[in-house]
Order: structure tokens, then C-alpha cells, then sequence
């Protein structure tokens, strides 16, 4: 609905990414600017805090702070992982939601995430079409997973994709040093998507990374994979394997759930992490050879320092359009993006419908996996190049990196 006039809030929700902030920074700097929008808030925790009217002031921060969040890492405003209860069932978070936003005359509402995020964000949108209340509701995407539908690439990949890549071309040199054989298995994110693992092949493009990927996209064969172990390890005598933390047997099993029962989310996934070392371990058993395990974790959705200039802008663009996009009345969107070309690299954005996105999954093709299911092809290396370009960080200060730090003034309730 054009020429709504009101509040703009933003919620952060989900696994925080190197450049989500930079797309916060987006939204909050062009929020500001727009006259109809009468004040710019940032949700406290995501969703969570709308609901316990827990709300940051932007307009008291200085704007200078506000474009430091570009280089900043993680959620400045704090993320949260909670669903929503389905409104058909028990409509109350959704009247205690609407309850609020017009308490503080919320016209705007962008939510900033992933798979889950979308679908809260399309929920909220059809609760509040339905009561009549006029809000005009804007998914902005972020995920390191790289999985949202319909648009060529999310936020969030392309830093943590140049993170994996540099951080296996490094790591080569460490594991290929000494004179004895050694086998290191590195475990990357990625639940059912594969995409963040699929990184580690930008390192063995340049001759410097993993003989062996494993991508959940494909059953994992525990046989398979010490055949081909100790086939590489034969031939060159040091292996370097990237399995994803996802990947699963033909039964459906997480690895580590083969030795133990695994925790879940707020959303129901199963906590995952563990994958390398029970490898690491079964490899111990069978060859005799050195064996490391190494889990990337949480560094690799934090790694401001090697952010992708291409990534660091495009989040910011994808918020700004965000806003531009609700003051002009669009709604029930998410700003995507259309790849035109990829030599030279070319996008659109668009904005695509929040139902398309909601709680689908994208996955790597299949016809990107070589035949042997531990490698890509070059059709994921000539995708995946454009989106890890330039350097984007934040400029250091005694040599360390001055990240933004807001003043987070509370809103005062009512």
C-alpha cells in the first residue's frame, strides 16, 4: 500500500553472517531519509523482541556509526532462532504481534534472514492482510547456507564461500608441510545444502585445496569414502578432505547421530557439528596414519576480514531496495537477485514473492558434483567466482578492525 505513513522496523533472525549488517545498514540509512516514515527501529533479538516491545531507536545513532555496520560482522541488533506458533492453530503471538504494531504505528516491517525468516515474514504479512491492519512487509535475505529459492545467490555467501577457499589454501600449506602421510578432514556448514562446502573447490581450482569434497546433496557411502581416502592417500601420500556438516548416509543419518543422539532447535533441526572428528576417528581405526579433524564453526559466518566486496554491497543494496521498494507500496517481497552474466559479472534485483521463498530449500545441482561425488565441476567454479570479488573490511585502528558500535538507545514502552 503506497503512502503509508509511520514507523519502519527491521528484525535480524537466524545465523548470523559476515555482511548482514551490512544489509541492516542498508535498510536503517535509507529508512532515514524517506519523510512518511516517522521512525526507524531496530527489533531487539529478532521477532522475539516485537513481541516483548523491545526496540532500539536508529534514529538516535549517528549515521557514521550506522555505515560502519557495513564492515561490522554478526547481528548488531542481536538475532534470535524462534518460531512463530502457525496462526491457525493458535493465533495469539500473531494478535500480540499486531497488538504492537500499532501501538507504535509500525508501517514498514523488514525482516532480515533465511528460510524460516521468510516464512515468519509471509506469515506475519497474510495475519496482518487479514485484520486489515496496513503494513507493508519486506523480506531482506542472508544466509551463508546459500539455499533460498528462486534468487541466483543470497547475502552472506560469497564472504564465507572467500573464507572457505582462503582458509583451505592455507590450511594446504600446513597439512602438505612435513615428510609423513596425514589425512585432515574439514567439516564446513551446510545442513541440507551443500553450497559453503562446495568453496573448498575454489582452493583446488587454484591447485591448493581438498582432494575430496563431500556435498550433503548426495547419500555418503562410509565404504566409498575410505576407498577413495586410501586411494589419495596412495598416490600423494597427504589427503585433505571437506565434508559438510550435513551430509548424510543413504538411511538418512547425520553422521555423528550414528554414534549419538543429536540435539535440536527452536525450529526442530538437529544440532549439528561433529562430523570430521567422528571421521577422523573411524579413519584412526582402519589406516594407520595421522589424522586432524578441524571444524570451521562459527569463524566462518564472522570472517569480516576476508568479506567479498561483491558480497559487502550487494547486502547493502539488497536493504536499501528493501526500503525503497515498501515506501513505493510493494509488499509480501523479498529482494533477490537475477544474475545477467557472469563474465562480466551482471545482477538484477527483484523482488520476489515472499511465498515462493518461505521454507524451500536450494540446493547445489547435481550436475555440478563430479561423478565420483567428492568434487565439483567447472560449472560451480565459474558460478561461484564472481561472488567472492574485491575486498570490502573495516579500516583498523592499532591495527585491529573498528568495527561500528551503535549507542542501542532503548525505545521507551507505552
Amino acid at each position: 500500500m503506497k503512502n503509508l505513513v509511520g514507523a519502519a522496523l527491521l528484525g535480524q533472525s537466524g545465523g548470523p553472517t559476515s555482511v548482514i549488517n551490512s544489509s541492516a545498514a542498508g535498510v536503517f540509512t535509507e529508512a532515514l531519509k524517506h519523510e512518511n516514515i516517522t521512525a526507524v527501529y531496530g527489533a531487539v533479538h529478532g521477532i522475539k523482541g516485537v513481541l516483548n516491545e523491545e526496540f532500539y531507536d536508529i534514529g538516535q545513532e549517528d549515521l557514521e556509526e550506522l555505515m560502519r555496520l557495513k564492515n561490522t560482522p554478526s547481528s548488531s541488533i542481536g538475532s534470535v532462532r524462534y518460531k512463530l506458533k502457525d496462526p491457525r492453530k493458535d493465533p495469539s503471538e500473531y494478535e500480540r504481534l499486531l497488538e504492537v504494531f500499532k501501538k507504535y504505528n509500525i508501517r514498514y516491517f523488514f525482516y532480515n534472514g533465511g528460510n524460516d525468516s521468510m516464512d515468519t515474514c509471509n506469515k506475519i504479512s497474510k495475519f496482518f492482510k487479514k485484520s486489515g491492519y496496513d503494513c507493508n512487509v519486506m523480506g531482506v535475505p542472508k544466509t551463508i547456507d546459500n539455499d533460498l529459492s528462486v534468487t541466483d545467490h543470497c547475502p552472506g555467501y560469497g564472504s564465507a564461500a572467500k573464507y572457505v577457499a582462503t582458509t583451505f589454501m592455507e590450511l594446504y600449506h600446513d597439512a602438505t608441510v612435513y615428510d609423513t602421510k596425514q589425512v585432515t578432514i574439514v567439516e564446513v556448514m551446510g545442513r541440507n545444502a551443500g553450497w559453503l562446502t562446495a568453496a573448498a573447490a575454489l582452493a583446488s581450482y587454484k591447485g591448493q585445496g581438498p582432494d575430496l569434497i563431500y556435498l550433503p546433496e548426495l547419500p555418503f557411502d562410509f565404504d566409498q569414502f575410505f576407498h577413495q581416502v586410501q586411494k589419495t592417500l596412495t598416490e600423494k601420500s597427504k589427503v585433505i578432505v571437506a565434508v559438510s556438516e550435513g551430509i548424510k548416509t543413504k538411511e538418512g543419518k547425520y553422521i555423528p547421530e550414528m554414534f549419538q543422539e543429536l540435539k535440536k532447535d527452536a525450529f526442530g533441526h538437529a544440532q549439528l557439528g561433529g562430523t570430521a572428528q567422528v571421521l577422523a576417528e573411524e579413519i584412526g581405526k582402519r589406516i594407520n596414519v595421522k589424522v586432524r579433524a578441524i571444524e570451521f564453526s562459527l569463524i566462518q559466518r564472522s570472517a569480516a576480514h576476508l568479506a567479498s566486496k561483491v558480497d559487502v554491497e550487494e547486502a547493502f543494496n539488497a536493504g536499501k531496495k528493501a526500503v525503497q521498494a515498501a515506501v513505493r507500496g510493494t509488499t509480501d517481497r523479498m529482494v533477490g537477485f537475477k544474475r545477467v552474466s557472469s563474465n562480466p559479472y551482471k545482477i538484477k534485483y527483484a523482488l520476489i514473492p515472499l511465498k515462493h521463498v518461505a521454507n524451500t530449500e536450494k540446493k547445489v545441482p547435481l550436475e555440478w558434483i563430479l561423478a565420483d561425488g567428492a568434487g565439483l565441476t567447472q560449472a560451480y567454479i565459474d558460478y561461484a567466482l564472481p561472488l567472492i570479488q574485491g575486498d570490502s573490511k573495516a579500516k583498523l585502528v592499532d591495527g585491529l578492525p573498528h568495527f561500528a558500535k551503535l549507542k542501542k538507545v532503548r525505545v521507551a514502552k507505552k
